[in-house]
């Protein structure tokens, strides 16, 4: 074996670069089944950020279902997701430039079934009988009035462009699901100021002739309880997930109450941040396969219903989403520490798995992989929290003796979401590198239970703050990495915790922003539907609670702080716009601090080409390099830094 080259912390040479990443590179989303066919969605960076529906026949063939330059992406709470359904091969999707639902019948162009009117469509069901698709619909036809949700109906053929109106008068709906039968349709809905993990309400109704609803009721949810993913089973018996016991767990409803199917201390259910999330899936009338979280790692398992007995289904995966079963066998997406994401197929039957489709073909030798530890460690108020650490790690250098690595702190975004072990080059770009890094599960973090969720109820800014900060200085303390290069970075939610932290605490002394909030007022006043009233939860109701707003935005105090920064922005951001971040970069310049910035045109919130995500990678490091003194391995298109 090779003597490794001694170099610094932060200047080893990696296989793992940025061209490398984003080249061969996709996001894997929803999966359909469509006897016999299976279809997903797949994020395209090198096609500019295309969503497109791919279809796999049963021999084994792969191709695009979707032709360019339609986008299957819809723009409903702007995140989006559940934009495609699929049945008997024919395609409904909602296309990102126009937001229309279109149909694509085999062998035919994609065609609009829905008006060129400013309306958006998502999470819909087709309801064969009707000869319809149900949907979420997004009104934004009236400027300057708050967008209108409520759930529809259509015509599948798009002859008559006429909409019906089934449910309506509350600020939103998701995931209407109807019954195997026909007869009845359940969906979820909450009201301001309430994001759907906090309060929501299962509903229930009757499908009349005409194809209204009647006899409408809610029968789950409410007041500090969280619905998640009503399902039907083949023998039309309802299920969901609720957590009123302080953890998402597995319900049935039985016409008069709702009976617990395996209660355990463990998260079934996912912050509803996008469109047509799910964690189970019924392959029988008496068998569902789903996946929870305990202890931030998740496990595939098969729930007999009749019995409550739940078996563990073994898999090399710790990250399992969107099971979809069917008899014998179910698909899902899987990742572990060592593999990226991946589509599997599974037989339940014998356990043989198969691969259907990988984020990436990229074939990294295992040796320059770090592999993640769970750590927990203390924070304030005599608590702990959990995190991530990934010790850097490539066979062919060693540090020079004495030398300790820098720590990039990873904050994610949401806030209420999750960081996960699975297999990210975007991480292991730093570590093969040199650099040290903690991906921290904060206070706030799905994953740990409602409990864990609720410590950032009005402490926005503080809580993810601090254990952000705890984590650093505790493996610091421990001698682990340098406490003198201490780094943090994160990206929307996260970006705000990077600016609160460098504004707050004397900690980092580098940070990196992606399209961060730095004006947690603005964000009050400006901002999409779906997170508007958001910060009333996690910081308190606005204005009646403006100096809290005022005394938690690091736009105020940039005089607090003293660190260099490199900030990343989409110039079409309607989460975070760019006003924010612009600000921000103009009060550190003058205030004569190390700042960049790098602005990106056709960019939303969370960049999606692949030049401007390798430019993003690339940049970060050209900037901690220069602020920190460590020489490249290997030339970086250089960045303008201010006051350095």
């Amino acid at each position: 074996m090779p003597t490794p080259h001694v170099a610094p912390y932060g200047s080893w040479k990696s296989p793992i670069t940025s061209d490398l990443i984003v080249a061969a590179t996709i996001g894997l989303g929803s999966i359909i089944l469509d006897e016999p066919d299976i279809y997903w969605t797949e994020l395209r960076p090198s096609e500019g950020g295309r969503n497109v529906i791919v279809r796999r026949t049963p021999d084994g063939r792969i191709s695009d279902a979707l032709p360019a330059p339609f986008n299957a992406r819809t723009r409903v709470h702007e995140y989006g997701g559940g934009s495609c359904v699929v049945h008997d091969g024919t395609i409904y999707f909602s296309n990102d430039a126009d937001q229309r639902v279109y149909r694509l019948d085999p062998a035919s162009a994609p065609r609009p079934i829905t008006p060129a009117e400013n309306l958006r469509y998502a999470d819909a069901v087709i309801d064969r009988q009707r000869n319809r698709l149900i949907c979420v619909r997004e009104d934004h036809t009236i400027a300057g009035r708050e967008a209108v949700n409520t759930l529809v109906s259509f015509a599948l053929d798009g002859e008559d462009q006429a909409q019906q109106v089934l449910v309506a008068g509350n600020d939103f709906y998701s995931t209407p699901r109807l019954s195997p039968d026909g007869k009845h349709l359940a969906w979820l809905t909450w009201n301001h100021p309430n994001m759907p993990w906090d309060s929501s309400e299962l509903w229930l109704g009757e499908i009349g002739a005409d194809g209204s609803l009647h006899h409408t009721r809610q029968i789950a949810g409410g007041s500090n309880e969280s619905i998640f993913q009503p399902e039907w089973s083949p023998t039309n018996v309802l299920h969901f997930v609720s957590d009123r016991t302080g953890w998402w767990n597995l319900y049935r409803w039985n016409g008069e109450s709702a009976t617990p199917l395996c209660p355990m201390e463990a998260e079934f259910g996912l912050p509803q941040w996008a469109f047509g999330m799910s964690t189970y899936s019924f392959a029988s009338s008496d068998r569902i396969i789903c996946s929870y979280v305990q202890q931030g790692i998740c496990n595939l398992c098969s729930l007999d219903i009749t019995t409550g007995e739940l078996e563990q289904i073994d898999t090399p995966y710790t990250t399992i989403w969107s099971p979809v079963a069917a008899p014998g066998r179910v698909l899902f997406g899987g990742g572990s520490p060592t593999e990226a994401a991946t589509l599997v197929q599974l037989d339940l039957d014998t356990g043989d798995m198969e691969i259907l489709r990988r984020s990436s073909e990229i074939a990294i030798d295992s040796a320059y992989l770090s592999i993640p530890q769970p750590i927990e460690f203390p924070t304030e108020g005599g608590l702990t929290a959990h995190a991530l650490f990934y010790p850097p790690r490539n066979p062919d250098y060693a540090a020079p003796e004495g030398e300790l690595p820098p720590l990039l702190i990873k904050s994610h975004g949401g806030p209420t979401s999750a960081t996960s072990s699975m297999l990210k080059l975007g991480i292991q770009f730093w570590t093969s590198r040199g650099i040290a890094v903690l991906d921290v599960n904060y206070g706030g973090s799905t994953g740990y239970g409602r409990a864990y969720r609720e410590r950032l109820a009005g402490k926005w800014g503080i809580v993810d703050v601090d254990d952000c900060t705890n984590g650093a200085t505790y493996l610091a303390e421990q001698g682990v990495v340098d406490g003198k290069r201490l780094i943090i970075t994160g990206g929307s939610a996260g970006g705000y915790t990077t600016l609160c932290a460098i504004a707050f605490r004397d900690v980092f002394k580098a940070a990196a922003s992606y399209y961060g909030v730095s004006d947690v007022e603005a964000l009050a006043k400006d901002t999409h539907k779906f997170e508007s009233r958001y910060l009333d939860g996690l910081i308190g109701p606005y204005p009646e609670r403006r100096d809290i707003y005022q005394a938690r935005s690091p736009i105020h105090f940039t005089e607090r702080i003293s660190c260099p920064v490199i900030f990343f922005q989409g110039l079409e951001d309607q989460v975070v716009p760019p006003s924010q971040t612009e600000l921000m970069v103009e009060a550190l310049r003058e205030k004569g601090l190390p700042v960049a910035y790098l602005p990106f045109e056709g960019e939303q919130h969370g960049f999606r080409r692949a030049e401007n995500i390798k430019r993003s990678l690339d940049a970060e490091l050209y900037f901690y390099s220069r602020i920190f003194g460590f020489p490249l391995a290997e030339p970086v298109e250089p960045v303008h830094i201010d006051n350095l």
